[in-house]
């Protein structure tokens, strides 16, 4: 698991709660510094050790299998198909390109 992703979640769920780091690790059962380490993507608890700690704070994470989105790739493509005053005219008005991003 990527490592800001546990901490994203453990700091989307504590800010959902409205609590502080305190408070928050203290009804985790852990240290503040340790709360503070894997929301700053420092330390990384293990899938089991997130899914515990959520239960603890009352929340469940839920995962689901899908099929594979490929909409980036179907932009990039068709991307490809415009001329230049057509790219330029779309970035005038804030939009980014895939080519522009690569």
């Amino acid at each position: 698991m990527d490592e800001q992703v546990a901490g994203s979640l453990l700091q989307s769920a504590r800010l959902r709660l409205g609590l502080s780091q305190t408070a928050f690790a203290a009804l985790l059962g852990i240290a503040q510094p340790t709360l503070s380490a894997y929301e700053s993507g420092r330390r990384q608890p293990t899938l089991p050790t997130l899914l515990r700690m959520l239960a603890s704070a009352g929340l469940e994470l839920r995962f689901e299998l899908t099929e594979l989105d490929d909409h980036d790739a179907v932009l990039a493509e068709w991307e490809r198909t415009l001329d230049e005053s057509t790219r330029q005219r779309l970035r005038s008005q804030g939009y980014r390109l895939a080519s522009d991003v690569a």
